[in-house]
C-alpha cells in the first residue's frame, strides 16, 4: 500500500513537470475548440495572400476601373433621355437623331468591349489567386500534420475520414472565400459605393431614401445567419459522419458482405443521411423566408425611389428631369445589386467561419506537435531501459502500469502475452509514436525524450503485423526503407525477404504495382523494406502473421541472419521465434508479470507456460512429431 501511494506522487509529480516544462509533449489530446470570426478569419486567411500581392493589386485594380464602368449605363441613358425629350419639344430631325443614336451606342458598345476585358482580367486574376491559395493550404496542412505525434491521429474525433472532411472542406470553404472577396464582394460593393456617391450628387433626398435601405436589408441578413449558425453547426458534423462512415464501409467491405449485413450498413447510413437532410431542409426553409423578406424590402426601395423621383421632377425641383428617373432607378439596381447577393455570400462566409474552425484547429493545434530532441550520437547501439512506466491512450485506455523492464543492446527480447497485455504499446513507446505518463525511457544512457526524433527513427527498423502498402511500384516501396539504395540493393533485399521469384513472375517485375500483390506477399515487401534499410534497431510486431508456413520459415530464416549484433524486440505468437529469444518479458493487463530466458520462465509455471503449452496443442505437436518419426 506504502508503495502504490509513492508511486501515485511519483506519477503525479512527474504528469505536472510534463504539463510545466514539456507541455508540447503531453498525451492530452482533446482539441480546444477555436471559435472563429470575420476578423479572424481575415487574420488566418492573410498569410496565404500575402505572397500574391501584386496579384491582389492587380484584382483592385481592375475593380475600381470595372466599378466607374458599371456607372455608364445609367449616365447615359439620363444625358439620352432628356436630349430626347429636349428634341422632342423643339423641331425633330433626324440627322440629329442619327447623330444621338451613333453616340449612344458606340459609348455603350465601346464600354461593352472595355468591361469584358477588365471582367477577364478580374476574373482570370482572382481565380488565379483562389487556386495558388488553395494549393498553399493544402500544403500547409499537410506539413503540419506531417509533425505531429501520433496521439493525434489516435484522439477521438481525428477519425481519418472525419480529418478528411475537415481539410477537403476547409480548403474548399477558404478558397472560396478568397474567390468571393476579390470575384464577387469587392466589385459589386465598390460599384454599390460610386452608385451611391452619383445618386448623392444627383440629389441627396433621393440618396438617402436609397441608403436606408441597405442596413435594413444588412440587418436581415445578420439575423439569418445567427439563426442558421446551430444548423450549420449540425450540417457540418453530419458531412463528417458521413465521410466516416463510407470511409467504414470500404475498408470493411470484406467483412460485411461475409456477414450479410448490407442492409445493416444501408440502414445505419440512412439514418445518418436523413438527419442531415432534415437539417439540411430546416436551413433551406429559414433561407427561404428571410431571402423573401429581403427581397420585399428591396422592391419597397425601388418603389421608394421611383415615386421620388417623379415628384420631384413634378414640382421642377432644379437639377431633376425626366431622365433623372430612369438614371435613379438604374443606379439603385447597382446599389442593391450586392444586396441581392449578400445572402449567398454571406451564407458562404458563415460556412467558411465554421469550417475554418475545424480547419485551422488543425493548423494551430502546436500542443501536437512531435517534439524533436537535439542528441545525436554518432553509434546507436539499442540499450533500451524502461522504469516505473504508465501509459494510457487518448480515449481513457490505461495501457500499461509500472512497466519496468531492460532490454540490453545486441541481443534479442520476446514480448509475450495475451491480446491487449500492452506489447505493442510498448514498441509504440520506444519507437518515440507516444510518451508515457509517467516513468522513465532511457536508450544508451539517455532519455529518450532527448533524443533526435528523427535521427533515432533512422536508426530503427519496425515491421508490424499489418505494413502499409504504398501507390506505386514494387521497387518504389521496397526503396522507401533507403532513398539512397540502388537497384541493386533492392534486389539484395527482395531476395532476402524470399520474394524475389514471385516478383520475376509479374509481367512488369520490381515496376509492378505494389497494391496488386497478396496480403502475404505485401508483408514480404514490408520486411525488405526493413533489410534494404539496415538498422541497428528491429522491432518485429507478428512479421510472419500473414504467411504460410514455408514463407514463415524462409523468413525465419532471414531474419535470424540480420539479427546478429543488432538489439531486437519482437513480439510475437509464434513459439518458434519465441523460443529463440535471448530474454522474454510476460505481460498481462499492462503488467510485467516475468522475466528470464524462455526456458527459465518456463520453468517458473505461470502465463509463459499456460501460453506455450496451448500454442503447442493447437498446433498438434505430438502428431507432428509422430508423423515425423514415422515418416
Amino acid at each position: 500500500m506504502r508503495f502504490f501511494i509513492k508511486k501515485t506522487y511519483l506519477c503525479t509529480k512527474f504528469q505536472e513537470q510534463t504539463t510545466i516544462i514539456m507541455a508540447p509533449n503531453t498525451t492530452n489530446t482533446e482539441q480546444p475548440a477555436i471559435k472563429m470570426n470575420l476578423i479572424g478569419l481575415l487574420k488566418n486567411i492573410l498569410p496565404f495572400v500575402k505572397p500574391y500581392r501584386w496579384l491582389v493589386i492587380l484584382t483592385l485594380a481592375l475593380t475600381f476601373i470595372g466599378s466607374l464602368m458599371a456607372q455608364v449605363n445609367a449616365v447615359v441613358l439620363d444625358r439620352a433621355v432628356d436630349a430626347i425629350n429636349a428634341m422632342m419639344q423643339t423641331s425633330f430631325a433626324w440627322s440629329q437623331a442619327a447623330k444621338l443614336l451613333f453616340t449612344i451606342s458606340a459609348i455603350l458598345l465601346g464600354k461593352e468591349v472595355i468591361s469584358a476585358f477588365i471582367t477577364f482580367g478580374q476574373r482570370y486574376f482572382g481565380e488565379k489567386m483562389r487556386i495558388l491559395i488553395s494549393r498553399d493550404l493544402s500544403l500547409k496542412v499537410v506539413d503540419r500534420m506531417l509533425s505531429f505525434r501520433m496521439a493525434f491521429f489516435s484522439s477521438e474525433g481525428n477519425e481519418t475520414g472525419k480529418l478528411q472532411s475537415r481539410i477537403d472542406r476547409g480548403i474548399q470553404s477558404l478558397s472560396n472565400t478568397v474567390n468571393n472577396f476579390f470575384i464577387e464582394i469587392l466589385p459589386l460593393f465598390t460599384s454599390a459605393v460610386f452608385a451611391l456617391i452619383l445618386m448623392f450628387a444627383a440629389n441627396v433626398y433621393v440618396g438617402l431614401v436609397a441608403l436606408c435601405i441597405v442596413p435594413i436589408y444588412f440587418y436581415l441578413t445578420y439575423v439569418q445567419a445567427n439563426h442558421l449558425k446551430g444548423w450549420r453547426r449540425n450540417i457540418f458534423s453530419s458531412h463528417q459522419a458521413v465521410s466516416q462512415g463510407i470511409l467504414n464501409i470500404i475498408e470493411s467491405i470484406s467483412v460485411i458482405k461475409s456477414f450479410n449485413r448490407e442492409d445493416i450498413e444501408a440502414a445505419r447510413q440512412a439514418a445518418i443521411q436523413d438527419a442531415m437532410t432534415s437539417q439540411q431542409m430546416n436551413t433551406r426553409r429559414l433561407s427561404f423566408f428571410f431571402n423573401g423578406l429581403k427581397s420585399f424590402f428591396e422592391q419597397i426601395g425601388t418603389v421608394l425611389i421611383i415615386i421620388l423621383t417623379a415628384y420631384l421632377v413634378l414640382t421642377d425641383y432644379p437639377g431633376m428631369s425626366i431622365g433623372k428617373i430612369m438614371y435613379h432607378v438604374m443606379l439603385f439596381a447597382n446599389v442593391s445589386a450586392p444586396i441581392r447577393q449578400l445572402h449567398r455570400i454571406y451564407d458562404d462566409m458563415n460556412d467558411a467561419l465554421i469550417y475554418a474552425e475545424g480547419f485551422f484547429g488543425i493548423l494551430h493545434a502546436d500542443d501536437e506537435v512531435e517534439d524533436t530532441g537535439t542528441w545525436h550520437p554518432a553509434q546507436v547501439l539499442g540499450d533500451f531501459e524502461m522504469s516505473g512506466v504508465d501509459f494510457t491512450y487518448g480515449n481513457g485506455t490505461k495501457a500499461l502500469t509500472d512497466v519496468t523492464l531492460h532490454i540490453p543492446s545486441g541481443k534479442i527480447t520476446a514480448l509475450v502475452g495475451l491480446s491487449g497485455a500492452g506489447k505493442s504499446t510498448i514498441v509504440n513507446l520506444l519507437d518515440k509514436f507516444y510518451h508515457p505518463d509517467c516513468g522513465s525511457i532511457r536508450l544508451d544512457g539517455h532519455e529518450l525524450r532527448q533524443w533526435d526524433t528523427q535521427w533515432l527513427r533512422e536508426n530503427v527498423g519496425l515491421v508490424l503485423q499489418k505494413n502499409h502498402i504504398f501507390s506505386g511500384s514494387i521497387e518504389e516501396n521496397i526503396r522507401y526503407g533507403n532513398p539512397r539504395a540502388t537497384h541493386e540493393d533492392v534486389v539484395k533485399a527482395a531476395r532476402q525477404a524470399y520474394i524475389y521469384d514471385q516478383i520475376m513472375q509479374l509481367p512488369g517485375g520490381f515496376a509492378s504495382q505494389a497494391l496488386q500483390l497478396s496480403g502475404g506477399q505485401q508483408q514480404r515487401i514490408a520486411i525488405a523494406r526493413m533489410f534494404i534499410k539496415n538498422p541497428p534497431i528491429i522491432f518485429l510486431d507478428e512479421p510472419t502473421a500473414s504467411l504460410d508456413a514455408i514463407a514463415t520459415e524462409q523468413i525465419k530464416a532471414s531474419i535470424d541472419a540480420i539479427k546478429a549484433g543488432r538489439t531486437v524486440i519482437i513480439i510475437s505468437h509464434n513459439i518458434g521465434q519465441i523460443i529463440d529469444s535471448d530474454q522474454i518479458y510476460v505481460l498481462q493487463k499492462g503488467h510485467v508479470v516475468q522475466s528470464g530466458t524462455p526456458s527459465e520462465v518456463y520453468r517458473q509455471g505461470g502465463l509463459y507456460k499456460d501460453i506455450f503449452d496451448a500454442s503447442a496443442r493447437s498446433m498438434n505437436v505430438d502428431k507432428i512429431a509422430d508423423t515425423i518419426n514415422e515418416s
